[in-house]
C-alpha cells in the first residue's frame, strides 16, 4: 500500500519531534552515539539496522541529521503506547507483513531514487534480541535503487524500560558503520533470488560487526552463539497476513 505521507506538511511536526528526542534520550538513557563521522551528508541512502527494541526507530530520529522516511510493519500491538504515537505523528510507509508488500516497497524505491533517505530494519520485526537472517525487502531496495547502505547497530535499548522501573537509566548505544554498496542483482528467477539473498546476508554481516559479540546471533563467529539463536529466525508472518489482505 503506497502511503501518502505529505512530508512537506509534516516538516514542522517532524522538526519538533526531532528536537524533543534529544532531551528525552538524555533523561531516559545514558546514550552513546559512535561513528557519527560515517553519516553521509545527504541521500540517496538506505539506513539499516538490527531491530531488538520498539525504541530503535525513535533512535533513528535522534541520530539522523537529514529528513528520513521509514518503512515498518502496519501493526505493533505489543509496543508501548508512546512508541506507537511517534511513528503515527512522523508518518511512515506501512508494510502489511506476510503479503509481499510490493506497492509499499515500490513507493519506498521511488523515494530513494529521488535522493531520499529511508530507514528499514531487514529482520522485519523485533521478536528477538539477537541478530536474525533478513527478509528480502531490504536487499530488493538496495539492488533496485543502487543507493549506498548505511549499517547501524542498536543495543541496550531493550534495557530502557526495565531500568526505568528500577529507577536507573540504561546504557544504550547507537554504533554507525561505514556505508557499503552499491549493490546490483541481475538475472531472473532463482539466480536473481540467490543474489538478493547474498546481498541480504552481506548487509546483516555489516550490522553484526557493529554489535557486541553476544548479540550477533546467526552472524556470530562463535558456533555456540549461533546455536543459541536457533529458532529466532522463524518469521511470525510466514503463514499468515498482518492486517487485512485487501489493504496490502
Amino acid at each position: 500500500m503506497a502511503q501518502d505521507l505529505h512530508p512537506f506538511r509534516r516538516r514542522p511536526l517532524r522538526f519538533l519531534l526531532k528536537q524533543l528526542s534529544i532531551p528525552a534520550f538524555a533523561a531516559l538513557t545514558r546514550l552513546e552515539i559512535l561513528g557519527e563521522e560515517n553519516l553521509p551528508k545527504s541521500g540517496p541512502l538506505l539506513l539499516v539496522g538490527n531491530h531488538f527494541s520498539f525504541i530503535d526507530p525513535v533512535a533513528v530520529v535522534r541520530i539522523a541529521p537529514w529528513p528520513v522516511e521509514f518503512v515498518g510493519g502496519a501493526f505493533n500491538p505489543g509496543a508501548p503506547s508512546w512508541t506507537r504515537i511517534i511513528p503515527f505523528l512522523w508518518g511512515y510507509h506501512k508494510l502489511y507483513r506476510g503479503t509481499g508488500a510490493r506497492d509499499a516497497l515500490r513507493a519506498a524505491e521511488d523515494l530513494v531514487k529521488r535522493g531520499g533517505v529511508l530507514n528499514i530494519f531487514p529482520e522485519g520485526g523485533n521478536w528477538a534480541a539477537v541478530l536474525r537472517p533478513p527478509r528480502p525487502g531490504t536487499a530488493f531496495l538496495a539492488a533496485r535503487t543502487g543507493a549506498p547502505v548505511l549499517p547501524v547497530g542498536f543495543y541496550g535499548f531493550t534495557d530502557v524500560f526495565p531500568g526505568l522501573g528500577r529507577g536507573r537509566r540504561a546504557r544504550a548505544t547507537v554504533n554507525i558503520g561505514k556505508p557499503i554498496g552499491p549493490f546490483s542483482a541481475d538475472g531472473s528467477g532463482r539466480s536473481h533470488r540467490r543474489r538478493l539473498d547474498e546481498i541480504g546476508h552481506e548487509i546483516m554481516r555489516a550490522i553484526a560487526e557493529l554489535l557486541p559479540p553476544e548479540l550477533r546471533g546467526f552472524y556470530s563467529a562463535d558456533p555456540a552463539i549461533r546455536e543459541a539463536a536457533r529458532g529466532t529466525e522463524r518469521y511470525p508472518w510466514a503463514d499468515k497476513v498482518e492486517g487485512e489482505v485487501g489493504h496490502a
